[in-house]
């Protein structure tokens, strides 16, 4: 029953439910006898265990936390950098991350909608607590779009010096253009950007 609602869960072993007052806890422990280092090297050596506590995301209002019992493992390669290793479950777990990939995608697409405080609100009214800044860290980790050829390039004006603001044809203190400058031709558009002949 439960790995229908939970279809990701199928690596694991879900050994209690427990209902609290406001979230669901899942003790759960990796079904797999073996864990593969980033050498690419399986292993068997258990060197110990751990509980890492995962946040999913909230089923009938209520919040999903999944306690999975990690087992870190002794690496049999003697090439490895790495003596020790914890064990990934491949689409469940990523390290240093409580979140799992469902809510994170959840949370990214909150953060792009509504920024850090508005969307930290949204996040608690469907059952997630989250704060501002985690959503920002979330929408700043995403890829850069493809920009693409420029079609169309604005030219701005900007100041070396800090001083009253401009008006439209007004010098830098603010007054009126002159006569003489009225007269002369003003450069506009992508000829503007072209070198100056010595």
């Amino acid at each position: 029953m439960l790995l229908k609602l939970f279809p990701y869960l199928s690596a694991l072993v879900i050994e209690e439910v427990e209902r609290r007052p406001d979230k669901v806890v899942l003790r759960t422990r990796v079904r797999a006898a073996t864990a593969a280092c980033r050498c690419g090297r399986s292993s068997v050596r258990v060197r110990g265990r751990y509980v890492r506590k995962l946040g999913d995301l909230a089923v009938g209002g209520l919040g999903v936390v999944i306690e999975l019992c990690i087992r870190r493992f002794r690496c049999e390669n003697s090439a490895c950098p790495a003596v020790t290793f914890a064990e990934q479950v491949a689409g469940l777990t990523t390290p240093h991350s409580r979140p799992t990939p469902l809510p994170r995608g959840v949370l990214t697409q909150i953060g792009l909608a509504l920024a850090g405080r508005a969307g930290a609100r949204l996040a608690s009214v469907v059952g997630t607590t989250v704060g501002k800044d985690m959503l920002l860290r979330l929408v700043r980790a995403l890829p850069e779009p493809d920009v693409g050829e420029v079609e169309v390039l604005g030219v701005d004006d900007f100041a070396f010096r800090k001083g009253p603001p401009l008006r439209h044809g007004a010098d830098r203190h603010g007054h009126p253009p002159s006569a003489a400058s009225l007269r002369r031709p003003r450069r506009r558009g992508p000829g503007c950007l072209a070198p100056r002949p010595p």
